[in-house]
């Protein structure tokens, strides 16, 4: 539908290389017909990264978009760590050239790409290759800004920029800044100020629609400096904290983040690995213990699934997801088999089991399902039934105050504030004589029995979240380190194991139950 309403407006998506869309290594014949599919329903530039900077990792991707024909962008996601120096962004910038792009593209995705690092990378890579260069920067820090005039002069070619009303924080300096900066200069975009203010008045509107998913950032933040967490990483954090009741732990998540990050590597935090290692630390603080649990993406990382890291994972972490094993060294999609074929044909079994009419390019409705197993299917089941969806967002409007013809009711209400609940007893007449904070709304969740005493060691979950799936039985004898079931939370996959050996008994949950912390989900007798 874009495509149609811009039909001269070249399209632009971002593609992690070989994960697609989705937090696996997908086969190669899954992401061939992906970028077929992305082309021809009007997909123009792929911007194709990897969130290792792992070269192997994006040459499928690459090599699929310009054999469709269109503009494939490689990337490089910029970090900084002891392990990163300039020479390792000119080495990945002649790997991607040996493998076959159209442009580069620097993805500075915290915003922490300084001005005088900007113009010597932009200098470096211009001086010595013959490429197009983009530049990708956040605001989250107040830098970008200036990186952006830096990379300018030093030659860059292009720069990403948000209009006004959509900008700084989380996303990108704003357009109309750059283009009176620019003005008059030997780089003067031609731009007019004028028509911009006009796109920027029309999303001022749309933005206030959404003002509920908003998050916490009104200026810079610091932090980000340290903990290198990409915008849209932060705003998750936020979201994902506030769902665990956990939202004053915020400090010690981003504290956390650059430890789990050296033990992973020193891997660049972009999607999916910003979200592997947020999630991982959020377990770590939530958990009160390192790496009590381990989430099932943390230990691909470890396992070399994902590809190379910038320097060794940590050894005693690896030892233990390896359990005598050895890790994964070459290209992780070259142990896939093709599966497209086994992918198609279950989803086509599970649409025919549940009555679902698939599109008729049935192929999109596959790789919808194989890139979102989770919500995949449940929206092909729902995607013709609005009551499964929220109501469209609307723009908070003023109400005019009315003369009260009468004093307001007595009574106790609930309100919300910034994303905090508080009960509010007012008074006749209209005065607010009691004001506490709100009781957390009980979880949807079914209530847990607590477990009898001297009937074994209550097993619970560590996050709030939904069963994924069950493993364990009832009366299954496991031992220490089996895994009993799977936790779908924050978007990745956590494995609960047994902490000690034992036989299961009293599973109180099942695959789809949603669980908050502490829950009681099985016992070990």
């Amino acid at each position: 539908e874009l495509k149609k309403a811009m039909p001269k407006t070249p399209l632009q998506m971002l593609l992690r290389g070989q994960n697609l869309l989705g937090y696996r290594h997908y086969a190669d014949d899954v992401v061939e017909r992906f970028v077929e599919r992305a082309v021809k329903n009007g997909m123009d530039v792929f911007r194709v990264f990897d969130a290792m900077n792992d070269p192997r990792n994006m040459k499928a991707a690459l090599q699929a978009v310009r054999s469709h024909g269109a503009h494939a962008q490689g990337t490089l996601s910029y970090t900084t760590s002891p392990a990163h120096t300039l020479q390792t962004w000119l080495d990945l910038t002649e790997q991607l050239l040996e493998t076959g792009v159209d442009s580069i593209a620097i993805k500075d995705m915290s915003g922490i790409l300084t001005p005088m690092a900007a113009y010597e990378l932009v200098s470096e890579i211009k001086k010595r290759f013959e490429v197009r260069l983009h530049l990708h920067c956040h605001a989250t820090t107040g830098m970008a800004e200036m990186a952006l005039l830096k990379a300018i002069e030093a030659g860059v070619d292009g720069v990403d920029t948000a209009i006004s009303s959509m900008s700084a924080t989380y996303g990108h300096p704003a357009t109309e800044a750059l283009v009176a900066t620019l003005a008059g200069t030997e780089h003067d975009t031609g731009l007019d100020i004028l028509k911009l203010e006009n796109i920027a008045a029309y999303f001022r509107e749309v933005r206030k629609k959404y003002h509920a998913f908003e998050g916490q950032l009104k200026g810079y933040d610091s932090r980000i400096l340290v903990a290198q967490v990409p915008g849209g990483m932060l705003t998750n954090l936020e979201s994902q904290l506030k769902q665990q009741n956990a939202a004053d732990k915020l400090d010690q998540v981003l504290a956390e983040i650059p430890r789990v990050r050296e033990d992973l590597g020193f891997i660049p935090l972009v999607t999916p690995t910003s979200q592997i290692v947020g999630t991982q630390a959020v377990l770590n603080v939530l958990t009160g213990e390192r790496y009590k649990t381990i989430a099932k993406e943390t230990a691909g990382i470890l396992k070399g699934e994902y590809g190379h890291t910038p320097v060794p994972v940590n050894a005693a972490l690896q030892a233990r997801v390896l359990e005598g094993g050895a890790p994964v060294t070459c290209r992780p999609a070259d142990l896939l088999k093709p599966e497209l074929a086994e992918l198609e044909a279950d989803v086509r079994r599970q649409a025919q089991e549940k009555g679902i009419t698939l599109a008729g390019n049935a192929i999109d409705d596959v790789l919808t399902v194989a890139l979102f197993p989770q919500i995949g299917l449940k929206f092909l089941e729902n995607r013709n039934n609005p009551a499964a969806f929220e109501p469209l967002p609307q723009a908070e409007a003023a109400q005019p105050v009315a003369k009260a013809e009468k004093p307001a009711a007595s009574g106790i209400y609930t309100v919300e504030v910034e994303g905090k609940a508080f009960v509010v007893k007012v008074s006749d007449g209209g005065d607010i004589s009691q004001l506490t904070a709100a009781v957390p709304a009980a979880s949807s969740a079914p209530v847990q029995a607590a477990a009898p005493a001297g009937a074994g060691t209550p097993v619970t979950a560590p996050l709030a979240g939904n069963i994924w799936k069950v493993i364990a039985t009832e009366g299954q004898t496991v031992a220490e380190g089996d895994v009993l079931l799977i936790l779908e939370a924050m978007k990745m996959e956590t494995e609960i194991r047994a902490a000690q050996a034992g036989t299961v008994r009293g599973i109180a949950v099942k695959s789809g139950d949603a669980v908050s912390v502490g829950d009681t989900l099985m016992t070990l007798a």
